[in-house]
This record gives C-alpha cells, sequence and structure tokens, in this order.
C-alpha cells in the first residue's frame, strides 16, 4: 500500500491548545490507519474524554483510544518507566495496547539525564524535568542510545514497517515552544511546528489538511519573560484562570493566563499553514463576560462573544495565510 494523504494536528500557541481532544474527535468520526507522533517526550500531556470519561496520556499518541495503530516516531525520546506505566494504565482500562508501536531509532532518556535536568533547567529554564533536553543533546553529540539498542525491553513494540494509508499526525507543545521560532531559551528542544512531521517518513506533497489549534484566550507555564509573571496578578485573567481550570496536564503548574494575541496567532496560522483553525473554551469567556484580545500591540474590547469571534474571524481573513475553516468549540467535551 502507499500513502492516501496525512493529517496534521500543531498547536498555535505554548502547549495546552487541546490537541489530544481534537486528535480524538478525528480518530473517532474518520477512517484513519495510524496516528503518530513526530516529537518530544512525555513532557507532553494529552487529556480526552470518552463516553464521559477523562484519560490522560504523556507520551502514548490518542489513536491508541479508538483502536487506530499508534506510533512514537524517530523524533520522540522515551522514558522506559513512563512508557511501561501508561501501558498499564492503558490495559487497565481495557485499550489494546499491541497497537503501540516505537521507531527503534527514537532515543531512551536515561536517569542522568532527569537527573541533569532537575538540576540546571527546572529552575532556569521551567522545564517539566523529564530529562528530555539533555537526552537531545546527547542524540545531536551522537553519543545517545536507541530504542533500537533495548530490543529486549521493548519487545513487541519495535515499529518495523512503513506508513500507509491515511495518517494522522498528534502534535506536542505548541508553535510558540518551538526551537527555532519560539522566545529562545524558554522554549522546548525539538521542532514543533507542523512541516516537521514529515520525519516520521512521508513527503509534504501528502499533507492535506493541517489543523491548527488554540485557545480564546492564551495560556503559558514555565519561565519566559515575553509571558511574566506579573499577569497572573492581574484580576480579569485569574478569574479566566480560575474558572477555565488551567493547570498544566504535565506537571500540575497553574498556567498564567493572557488575552488572545491576534498577532502571534496570525504568524503562527501563516508558518504552520493551518487550513482549519480549531478555537477552544469560548464559554469560559462568556462565563467571566470578559472578551478581549491583544492586536497590533493594543488591546481591543468588545461587547459580546459574538462581536468578539467576529473581529476574529476577520482580521484572519485580512492577512495571507491558508485557512479554509474556522470552528469554535465551548468546554474540552465539546471539541
Amino acid at each position: 500500500m502507499k500513502i492516501d494523504y496525512v493529517d496534521i494536528c500543531v498547536g498555535l500557541a505554548w502547549g495546552d491548545e487541546g490537541k489530544g481532544k481534537i486528535v480524538s474527535h478525528l480518530t473517532a468520526n474518520e477512517e484513519y490507519d495510524y496516528v503518530c507522533r513526530w516529537s518530544g517526550g512525555d513532557n507532553a500531556g494529552h487529556t480526552i474524554y470518552i463516553n464521559n470519561k477523562k484519560y490522560s496520556t504523556h507520551l502514548i499518541p490518542s489513536g491508541v483510544f479508538h483502536g487506530i495503530k499508534s506510533v512514537i516516531g524517530p523524533g520522540c525520546v522515551i522514558n522506559i518507566k513512563s512508557f511501561f506505566k501508561e501501558l498499564e494504565y492503558l490495559k487497565e482500562n481495557g485499550f489494546d495496547t499491541s497497537l503501540i508501536k516505537i521507531s527503534p531509532k527514537a532515543h531512551v532518556i536515561m536517569d542522568e539525564h532527569i537527573e541533569e535536568d532537575k538540576e540546571k533547567y527546572k529552575e532556569k529554564l521551567g522545564t517539566t524535568a523529564r530529562g528530555i533536553a539533555p537526552c537531545y543533546r546527547d542524540k545531536y553529540a551522537r553519543i545517545g542510545t536507541l530504542v533500537g539498542d533495548c530490543q529486549n525491553i521493548f519487545e513487541g513494540y519495535i515499529w518495523d514497517e512503513r506508513l500507509e494509508g491515511k495518517i494522522l499526525c498528534e502534535g506536542a507543545q505548541g508553535f510558540w515552544l518551538d526551537i527555532d521560532y519560539g522566545n529562545y531559551p524558554f522554549v522546548t528542544s525539538t521542532n514543533t511546528i507542523s512541516y516537521s512531521a514529515c520525519s516520521l517518513g512521508f513527503p509534504p506533497q501528502k499533507i492535506r489538511k493541517i489543523y491548527g489549534a488554540t485557545k480564546i484566550y492564551d495560556t503559558r507555564v514555565g519561565v519566559d519573560p515575553e509571558f511574566p509573571h506579573e499577569l497572573s496578578q492581574n484580576e480579569e485573567l485569574l478569574s479566566i484562570a480560575e474558572i477555565g481550570n488551567e493547570y498544566g496536564t504535565t506537571t500540575g503548574r497553574s498556567r498564567r493566563v493572557n488575552y488572545l494575541n491576534m498577532d502571534k496567532l496570525i504568524q503562527a496560522l501563516y508558518i504552520s499553514g493551518t487550513t482549519d483553525l480549531i478555537i477552544s473554551k469560548v464559554d469560559i469567556l462568556e462565563k467571566v463576560e470578559i472578551y478581549k484580545f491583544i492586536y497590533q500591540k493594543k488591546i481591543h474590547v468588545f461587547n459580546t462573544i459574538q462581536e468578539m469571534t467576529d473581529a476574529i474571524h476577520n482580521i484572519i481573513r485580512q492577512h495571507d495565510n491558508l485557512v479554509e475553516n474556522i470552528i469554535l468549540s465551548r468546554s474540552p467535551k465539546e471539541i
């Protein structure tokens, strides 16, 4: 068989945009043959709802929840303990873990990577302390350990096939955490933009759709001078954070909140090539009755959510981008 087409789901902000929920919705409603992750490790966190039950994973793609082969690609890094802990979690909840495969070219996170991350980078850069950056450093220094070097540990989970049929690629983190586009050094250790998914083993010509995810307000965890902690003292933003239940899936840290930055969203849309934009948590602003976004470095205020979303729509249409559809979503369960 050949590859029919590839769809990609990416975050357009700083992570926590609802990518896992979108992937879960797509896999439940379309016939994909594979769901794949192409970068990062268990520093990601995806929460989904199936039949009103909540599930969370950090490493394994969301396709497994819908009976689809789920591949962790060569650009990922694997924490052995986390991987097998997630396998047990999935087995206990009745999911078929034989669908899960790892590229033999993915790298293994060692205990010393985690210790180094905790000691040197957690406080300085606000990392998740999962050993991600030290592992990637060793990869590029060509001294890392491959999953393929640990066949006895990963027996039964090594991916020895080629991608074929219909593929869905599940992104991790967000556009503004990309190591080349984010506010360096306050970034993740890999490329998170859509086209880096081609490292899974397909040409860019096979890309059909790029689903871009964002919330109707911005959130961030970790250190970043462009997203200062002073935001946490703004009463409006604090109320959005409280009603929106803004806590990181991976770290449990509270997320700082800011008004949606349209300038950054437009840039992320264009560079990522987003065809379908999904804006979630619209209902949160309705509950707090705060309708604001930042555009051209100014805060714009609206009377209703309809006025605000109409303005978002018009601004996006004014710019040179590939967006075909703009989808508004309310609570995470409704994505």
